[in-house]
């Protein structure tokens, strides 16, 4: 494991990032760490303790899953992906606003889905789970609200200052949705394991996070066809997460959480992205390694 160790923050330190990793293998518990108890913001990861509230509200028989919603343009939450970015009215079930939410990480979904369960549902269903450091304090449009306020009349200009990144409370986790690796590594370990909601409500969270669209970051250290990746990403200016569960054929199965920030305000940075496959990959098959050692 040490030498996983050491690769992993010299990956870290190539890409010109900070980073912080909790993986675990799901069945043996074997884990490595790497600040796994930093606090970190969470930015749409939290969508994912917003998508295991939703399942069991309705495994519940609080809500039906396929109760009908319609969003008109005004007022949606903004956002560069589904409803979002859709110009005419929507009528939707719960179910596939919950689609878009975790696939595409559109804002304007997950906040309908928060307006019907509640942020204060969100967080029970997190502390019911055992998951002590995660909390949200706010849902998506005001966490962007807070960097429009913060980036100030510039605005998204703006952003491109390291002066005016240093002020954007939505970066600063004691201000904004939180969570710590190895909390989100217990989480995805407790839908994988169907402790988090019944295995019908499981099934779906587990489907909804295998569909989400994003190669480029956790997918792109497993380049295989016969492993499979199911996660959710998170992004907000020098930020770049991602948490998911890489599954392989042997049925070894691994959570992984890494949650990433560089002192680079450029939009685009492919290597920041890269990385969290990277130092997901050495991770795993250091996990893979001592599984079989210890056998």
């Amino acid at each position: 494991m040490t030498d996983a160790l050491a690769r992993i923050h010299a990956a870290f330190a190539d890409a010109g990032v900070t980073g912080w990793l909790h993986a675990v293998g799901i069945d043996s518990g074997a884990q490595l760490d790497v600040g796994a108890d930093r606090p970190v913001c969470t930015a749409s990861v939290h969508k994912l303790c917003l998508l295991v509230t939703l399942h069991e509200h309705a495994a519940a028989g609080r809500l039906d899953l396929t109760e009908q919603v319609e969003c008109p343009p005004a007022g949606r939450t903004a956002g560069p992906t589904g409803l979002a970015a859709m110009l005419d009215t929507v009528r939707m079930s719960l179910r596939d606003l919950a689609l878009l939410m975790m696939t595409v990480s559109d804002n304007a979904a997950a906040d309908l889905l928060l307006r019907r369960v509640g942020l204060d549902a969100v967080n029970a269903t997190t502390a019911r789970l055992g998951l002590t450091r995660t909390l949200a304090v706010h849902s998506f449009g005001e966490m962007l609200a807070t960097v429009r306020e913060d980036a100030g009349p510039g605005g998204a200009r703006a952003l491109a200052d390291p002066h005016v990144i240093t002020r954007l409370r939505a970066l600063d986790p004691a201000r904004t949705n939180r969570s710590t690796p190895r909390d989100m590594t217990r989480l995805l370990g407790a839908v994988w394991r169907d402790e988090a909601c019944t295995p019908e409500h499981g099934a779906a969270v587990r489907r909804i996070l295998g569909l989400q669209v994003w190669p480029h970051r956790l997918a792109s250290g497993f380049p295989f066809d016969d492993v499979h990746v199911a996660g959710k990403t998170g992004s907000l200016p020098t930020l770049r997460n991602e948490v998911g569960v890489v599954e392989y054929p042997d049925g070894g199965r691994y959570a992984v959480a890494v949650f990433t920030r560089t002192a680079h305000t450029a939009a685009t940075l492919p290597a920041a992205d890269a990385v969290i496959g990277t130092a997901a990959r050495i991770a795993v098959d250091a996990l893979r390694a001592e599984e079989l050692r210890t056998r």
